[in-house]
């Protein structure tokens, strides 16, 4: 049974699950300080803002419907990775999003772009290199199955550089996330993100492709240049190994050929040493 919560533009969240009652809550904050009187900061209020909105969404849905009374077929994990995933959206992490929510070669997919391993979600982030004041909204969370969550959320911004910025308008883009979890650990296995421009001014528009397309180039770079760099890596470690051999009557054992010209001519000199020696010790002897 699907499991999902909406957010509408009036600032509530519209909780909805199948057969169960409507709840909705207010988003925002209430007041602008605390028991005692005290003023609370702008960034502490809306970080807790950010966290209470990525709470009420993950709250909002039925994890319940993962166990029953006999066995689990799937874990809290489940539930904990997908709290985080709505935090690093509501928070803006690009680039600095929380990687133990994703597996080591987790596999991403866009549009325009794809790779494998969750170390490149530490690369720049393109929202804060090309845009104003960037805010992301969440619509919709939904639990497909036990293994797969689904996540629609909103960017909006304005172009920060020229001549989209002179120009102005507003750059709308609509994704839609899907989540392939791991059912034991909750971790991100496969990303998958699909995008909607169709609230965009054509100058946003062209704006969007136009700096995507140039982060892309600087990325693709980089891939390159790390493909590379493991490249090489490998020769030197199969160099390092190419000495080592395994014993032809028990494969569990290894020996290895040490290949030191300068110890070799030692050798050499010493075997010639003691043949001389040997030949002196003969000649005083016979």
């Amino acid at each position: 049974m699907p499991a999902c919560v909406d957010a509408d533009d009036g600032g509530k969240w519209n909780w909805r699950v199948t057969g169960q009652a409507v709840v909705s809550v207010r988003a925002e904050g209430s007041g602008s300080s605390g028991p005692s009187g005290t003023s609370t900061s702008v960034v502490d209020k809306k970080n807790e803002e950010r966290k209470s909105e990525a709470d009420a969404l993950v709250d909002g849905m039925t994890f319940s419907e993962l166990c029953d009374e006999f066995e689990c077929i799937s874990s809290p994990a489940v539930e904990k990775t997908a709290r985080q995933l709505a935090r690093d959206l509501l928070e803006l992490r690009e680039d600095k999003r929380t990687l133990s929510t994703y597996a080591v070669f987790v596999n991403y997919k866009d549009p325009l772009r794809s790779f494998k391993g969750r170390d490149k979600f530490k690369r720049p982030s393109w929202i804060k290199a090309t845009l104003n004041n960037p805010t992301v909204a969440v619509q919709q969370m939904q639990m497909v199955s036990t293994s797969m969550l689904n996540i629609k959320w909103t960017l909006r911004g304005t172009p920060k550089l020229p001549p989209a910025s002179v120009v102005g308008g507003e750059l709308v883009l609509n994704v839609t996330s899907y989540f392939t979890l791991n059912q034991i650990s909750g971790q991100v296995t496969d990303q998958v993100d699909e995008w909607d421009l169709s609230g965009s001014s054509p100058i946003t528009l062209a704006y969007f492709y136009a700096t995507k397309l140039a982060y892309l180039a600087a990325e693709s770079g980089k891939d390159f240049g790390e493909s590379v760099s493991n490249l090489s890596k490998m020769m030197d470690k199969k160099e390092d190994n190419s000495n080592i051999y395994s014993d032809p009557t028990d494969p569990r054992k290894f020996f290895q050929v040490d290949d030191n010209p300068q110890k070799d001519i030692y050798q050499v000199g010493f075997v010639i040493a003691l043949i001389y020696l040997l030949v002196q010790f003969l000649k005083l002897t016979l």
